[in-house]
C-alpha cells in the first residue's frame, strides 16, 4: 500500500510539472507569429511593438559571457577550497557555507542596489554591460559554488580514499580524478546560474541600463531580453504579442547556452581536459 501511494504521489507531481511546462509553452507559442528572420537582425521599432530584438540578444550574450568569466574560475576555486577545508576540518567552515547560502537567497533587487553602488558609482563603470555582468556574477556565484561543492564532495567521498591508498597527492587527485568526476555537477550548476542570469530584470535595470540600442562594447549600456519582455508586457500598450515573441527567443537562447555549458563543463568538456593533461604528462615522461 505504501509503494502504491508513493507511486501515485510521484506520478501526480510529475504530471503537474509537465502540465505547467505545457501551459507555459502554449502561451509562448502564441508569439511565433512575430518571430521571423527580421526579428533577429533588426532593432525595436514603435516602442518595441515592431522591429526586432537584435540589440537585446547581443546585450544578453554580453551579460552571460561576463558573468561566466567571473563565476566559472572563482566558483571552481572556491568550491574546491571548501571541499579541501572539509577534508582538513578547517575551523569556521560552517560559517562560510552559511554565508554562501544566505547570499544565494538574497533578493535580486538588493544585489542590484549593491551593483549600482559598487560597480556603477564606486568603480565608475556607470550603466554598462560590464557592471551588469559583474553584478550577475556576484548574484549567481554562491549558487554555483554550493552546487559545485556538492558534486566535488560526492566525487571526493567516492575516490579520495582510493587515490590516497595509491599514494597520489591531493592536488593530483583533485585535478585528475575529482574534477572530471564532478563535471556533470558543475555543468548543472552553470545551467542554474545562467538561467537565473537570463531571467533577471531588477538587478540589470540598476546596473546595465534600459536603453534598447545595439551595444558596441562591454562599457556600453544595453537592455537584456528579460528587461525587454518586462517593458513590453508592463509599459507598452499593445506589446503583448511582441513580449511573447521575445520570451520565446529568450527560451531558445537559454537552451542554446545550456547546450554550450554542457559542452564546456560536462562529461565531454572535462574529458577533453583530462585527456590533454594525461597527454602532457606522457609527453613529459
Amino acid at each position: 500500500m505504501t509503494d502504491r501511494w508513493s507511486a501515485w504521489i510521484t506520478g501526480t507531481a510529475a504530471c503537474l510539472t509537465v502540465a505547467v511546462l505545457a501551459w507555459i509553452a502554449a502561451d509562448l507559442i502564441r508569439g511565433v507569429g512575430v518571430v521571423r528572420w527580421q526579428f533577429f537582425v533588426h532593432g525595436p521599432e514603435d516602442f518595441g511593438r515592431g522591429g526586432g530584438v537584435a540589440p537585446m540578444i547581443v546585450a544578453s550574450l554580453w551579460l552571460v559571457l561576463i558573468s561566466w568569466a567571473v563565476v566559472i574560475p572563482l566558483g571552481i576555486l572556491a568550491a574546491t577550497a571548501l571541499v579541501v577545508g572539509r577534508l582538513h576540518q578547517w575551523p569556521g567552515l560552517r560559517w562560510v557555507e552559511w554565508a554562501l547560502d544566505l547570499l544565494a537567497a538574497t533578493p535580486s533587487v538588493v544585489i542590484g542596489l549593491f551593483g549600482n553602488a559598487f560597480f556603477c558609482v564606486a568603480l565608475g563603470l556607470g550603466f554598462s554591460l560590464l557592471a551588469g555582468g559583474l553584478t550577475l556574477g556576484c548574484m549567481t556565484l554562491p549558487l554555483f559554488v554550493r552546487t559545485t561543492q556538492i558534486g566535488l564532495q560526492a566525487a571526493v567521498t567516492q575516490h579520495y580514499a582510493t587515490a590516497s591508498a595509491l599514494g597520489l597527492a591531493l592536488p593530483t587527485t583533485l585535478l585528475r580524478i575529482v574534477l572530471p568526476a564532478a563535471g556533470p555537477a558543475m555543468s548543472a550548476a552553470l545551467i542554474l546560474a545562467t538561467g537565473r542570469s537570463l531571467a533577471e530584470t531588477a538587478a540589470l535595470i540598476f546596473t546595465s541600463g534600459y536603453v534598447p540600442r545595439m551595444p558596441l562594447s562591454a562599457f556600453d549600456s544595453g537592455r537584456s531580453l528579460s528587461v525587454h519582455v518586462y517593458d513590453l508586457a508592463m509599459n507598452v500598450s499593445g506589446g503583448d504579442q511582441a513580449a511573447r515573441g521575445t520570451a520565446l527567443v529568450l527560451v531558445v537562447l537559454l537552451l542554446a547556452i545550456n547546450a554550450a555549458s554542457r559542452l564546456l563543463l560536462g562529461q565531454h568538456g572535462i574529458g577533453i581536459l583530462h585527456s590533454v593533461n594525461v597527454g602532457r604528462s606522457n609527453t613529459r615522461a
